[in-house]
Parts: C-alpha cells; structure tokens; sequence
C-alpha cells in the first residue's frame, strides 16, 4: 500500500511539473497597494500547491491526532 501511496505521489507530481512548464508567462503579483513582484506563472503555481499540500498535511495531523 505505501508503494501505491509513493508511485501516485510521484505522476501527480510529474504531471503538476509539465503542466507548470509549460506556464511559464511572467505575472504581476501586487501584495500591498504600492508592492508588487514579477514571477514566472509556473514558479507561483508551484508555491501555492506546496503551500496547499503543507496546509492539507497540518490538517489532517489534527484531525487524526483529536481523534484519539
């Protein structure tokens, strides 16, 4: 079973890996009114699945952990 867990990590990442390659287009991304910062679409795609996958990870931890 950890086999199966760790072979589907794997493609979802080489999936999510060509699909940000192929996003390369520059964007904007203003933080503040008068802050901004120029960063490749694929790197800010990248960011934020790995922020969503430390965020689900976190919150799974505490649901199993109150369970017990």
């Amino acid at each position: 079973m950890n086999l199966v867990a760790w072979l589907f990590r794997i493609v979802v990442f080489v999936i999510f890996v060509v699909f940000a390659s192929q996003n390369s287009q520059p964007i904007m991304l203003q933080y503040t009114i008068d802050q901004s910062i120029e960063l490749p679409l694929s790197v800010v795609l990248l960011i934020f699945f790995t922020l969503g996958a430390l965020i689900s990870m976190i919150f799974i931890r505490c649901q199993c952990s109150s369970s017990d």
